[in-house]
């Protein structure tokens, strides 16, 4: 953390606008900013397990329309609604 003492006859404010200065151009405040807002997202084995999940239920549904054994809808022109 940043650390800034109080000089001899300094006011409050002009300490204040130091610690800010000195906060400021340490990079403590990008740095926290970064890890708070920071999307990890997924790993590869949850991407890889996703599309894999993907590609089956596609190949299944793709079999049930082939044999019959769903009803084949036409596509929606605007969407869900």
């Amino acid at each position: 953390m940043v650390e800034v003492k109080k000089k001899k006859n300094e006011t409050f404010d002009a300490l204040l606008r130091r610690f800010q200065r000195r906060f400021q151009s340490s990079g403590k405040q990008i740095e926290s900013k970064r890890r708070r807002f920071h999307d990890g997202g997924e790993n590869k084995n949850q991407r890889n397990a996703s599309a894999l999940r993907r590609v089956t239920k596609g190949a299944e549904y793709a079999y049930l329309l082939k044999t019959g054994q769903l009803k084949d809808e036409p596509k929606r022109k605007y969407g869900r609604r």
